[in-house]
């Protein structure tokens, strides 16, 4: 599969920092792999988007938008039912300009162990009508839309730490140099999604090879049996914990058919999902 780096193939002006694009697609997509070569926020407008991250994912409809770090990301886009088409506001920026951003306003992190590639957030009204005026920008001329999308920047940024607090702003320039944790961080976090090695591998910025390699040394398992083993355990904490039935369940835990996930959790639990649950 081919990877889309954005917003390089965009062909906007290379000159701002800070960049719109208002996309839109009658295709759907099913886990794209992606290459952000900035930090984006993808403000969604019709349709639903899903993204898988090293250490986070989301699934949004258009209630919501997403702020994603730079970096490897999967994504799927699916149409709207009504509009029949899909389209993202996109909104770039770089971490020169988080900094810039970060020093004008002297701000500092609260203590916070925990950063995440990509946030969710819920629309108001404030944001819709902040979404509006980018498209409005987008339309000036390119040597009046450096200094409004500068100031629009801050506006976003701003609004956003008033009720979200800064760390989502550290987590956009933190820098995961421990690159063992970061792949362990890959595996854990993905571990009940289903995605192939092909695709984690893409995530972990590995090729095929070297990811299986790396994943024997720390988990001393192929990843096809560890994860098969991790959704089994989920599934068996489904059934006991949440009174899921078997025929719930299957797909979500990556089984084609109800008879393969009897046999395969029997051959793990020894007993069958239904005899699990009644123990």
């Amino acid at each position: 599969m081919k990877t889309i780096t954005l917003p390089d193939e965009l062909n906007l002006n290379p000159s701002l920092s800070i960049g719109v694009y208002n996309y839109e697609s009658n295709q759907e997509i099913s886990k794209q792999q992606i290459l952000l070569n900035k930090n984006t926020f993808s403000f969604l407008q019709e349709g639903t988007k899903e993204v898988f991250f090293d250490n986070s994912s989301y699934s949004i409809n258009n209630d919501q938008f997403l702020l994603m770090k730079s970096g490897h990301c999967l994504m799927t886009e699916k149409l709207s039912n009504v509009a029949e088409y899909y389209r993202s506001v996109l909104f770039f920026f770089s971490n020169e300009d988080v900094l810039k951003f970060i020093r004008k306003f002297e701000l500092s992190p609260s203590d916070s162990d925990t950063f995440y590639s990509t946030y969710s957030f819920n629309y108001d009204s404030f944001i819709k009508r902040f979404v509006d005026s980018l498209l409005d920008i987008s339309k000036l001329s390119k040597s009046i839309q450096k200094n409004i999308l500068d100031a629009k920047f801050n506006e976003i940024m701003l609004y956003l730490i008033e009720f979200k607090g800064v760390n989502f702003l550290y987590s956009l320039i933190s820098n995961s140099d421990n690159q063992n944790q970061k792949f362990l961080q890959i595996i854990e976090s993905n571990k009940l999604n289903k995605l192939t090695i092909k695709e984690l591998s893409f995530l972990s910025n590995m090729s095929v090879s070297t990811f299986k390699r790396e994943f024997e040394k720390y988990f001393h398992s192929s990843p096809s049996k560890w994860f098969q083993e991790k959704r089994l355990e989920h599934a068996a904490f489904l059934l006991k914990n949440k009174s899921k039935r078997p025929s719930d369940i299957f797909e979500d835990i990556g089984y084609e058919t109800l008879s393969n996930f009897i046999q395969a959790f029997k051959v793990k639990f020894g007993v069958t999902p239904k005899q699990y649950q009644t123990d």
